[in-house]
């Protein structure tokens, strides 16, 4: 993996990045870990394998994960109706051209899963206008304000990337009676052998926080520093949010992805069932929704994208390969067939200058040998 260090070296010295770190596991093993530049341009700290990254969108398989355990504890049925446990859901309506109405059916928990809810993203100008989300209010207020704003479209004809594992994280709360933070921590992180997943940075460990960065003004050479958050992820927010809140680092998220590719398993945890984890790692959009997104990638239970055909990828990838990113610049990928995990660190926004990720999985790619 020569080439792929030297492409991530060369994207520090062209300032493309500040630094970066990037791991491959393959047949259960660590194959691969290489660190470059610096966690921060000004301290000059430099970047390791036990940085600190927010991995935003990635947290996103890890709720879940955790949700899908309590499905096998028999707390709720994909089918359910989210109403059901969240009756503030039982008054939302669609946004239709005529004005708002009832949606034709209700939004599930599998909805919730698939993206297919009706529900926007935290980005979108209708949740910034009606200021639904902000890690300062906690959950349940998270809740009230999203199921004031009108559904996008009916439940169940679009997928629509937002919101919705943030409300699956308030779920985790009613059906196990525990916080959310607490449920990851005591089910997940803990037996997973993860101390640096978390929802802020402890201060003891504050020097091993990332910078997020941005191109430099005007689209000159260099970087320039950023803060994404109006609460930073050096301060304890009050919204555990399911949908992007962690922090990670490469050895911690290796070792969740390793459990997901050992099919529920890692070093004597079990947290999954083999054949939920294969439930949750194929595509369960329907024929036409998966068509509406091109049918190249399906999408997940595990909140992943899954590749359907990897003719049309623009990266090496094979059949069945399933992950997700974040938008600060992390990245994950799965590959039952190889046995193998590709994982990428970096704190950037945009999170992929350059084709950044596709070309360091395919530098990663050629230089696997069949086993």
């Amino acid at each position: 993996l020569t080439e792929a260090s030297r492409f991530l070296d060369e994207m520090v010295a062209q300032q493309v990045v500040a630094g970066a770190v990037g791991a491959v596991a393959r047949q259960g093993r660590l194959a691969y870990v290489h660190a470059t530049g610096v966690q921060d341009l000004q301290t000059g700290v430099p970047m390791s394998a036990s940085s600190i990254f927010r991995i935003y969108s990635m947290t996103k398989s890890v709720t879940a994960v955790a949700a899908m355990m309590l499905w096998e504890d028999g707390r709720f049925t994909l089918d359910d109706a989210v109403s059901k446990y969240l009756p503030e859901f039982s008054r939302v309506v669609v946004q239709a051209a005529d004005g708002p109405r009832a949606p034709t059916r209700p939004i599930t928990v599998q909805d919730l899963l698939l993206h297919t809810s009706g529900l926007n993203h935290r980005t979108s100008p209708e949740y910034r206008n009606a200021g639904v989300r902000s890690r300062s209010i906690a959950l349940p207020q998270f809740v009230a304000n999203i199921v004031k704003v009108p559904l996008m479209e009916d439940p169940g004809t679009r997928y629509r990337y937002s919101e919705a594992t943030t409300v699956l994280g308030r779920l985790v709360e009613v059906w196990s009676g525990r916080s959310f933070e607490r449920f990851l921590d005591d089910e997940i992180f803990t037996p997973l052998r993860m101390p640096d997943t978390t929802f802020s940075v402890p201060f003891a460990e504050r020097r091993r926080l990332t910078t997020v960065y941005a191109p430099a003004e005007g689209g000159g050479r260099g970087l320039r520093a950023v803060e994404i958050e109006e609460v930073p992820f050096t301060v304890v927010p009050a919204l555990r949010e399911g949908a992007v809140g962690l922090l990670s680092t490469v050895p911690d998220y290796l070792r969740f992805s390793q459990m997901l590719l050992n099919r529920g398993t890692l070093d004597g945890a079990t947290l999954l069932k083999p054949e939920t984890v294969d439930l949750m790692i194929a595509n369960r959009l329907s024929p036409a929704i998966t068509a509406s997104r091109g049918g190249v990638m399906g999408w997940g239970l595990a909140n992943v994208n899954v590749v359907l055909d990897p003719s049309r990828v623009p990266y090496p990838a094979s059949v069945g390969e399933y992950g997700w990113d974040g938008t600060a610049g992390t990245i994950f990928w799965i590959d039952p067939g190889k046995q193998m995990i590709t994982l990428l660190m970096t704190q950037i926004t945009p999170a992929n200058p350059q084709q950044l990720r596709q070309r360091f999985k395919t530098l990663v790619e050629q230089a696997v040998r069949p086993r």
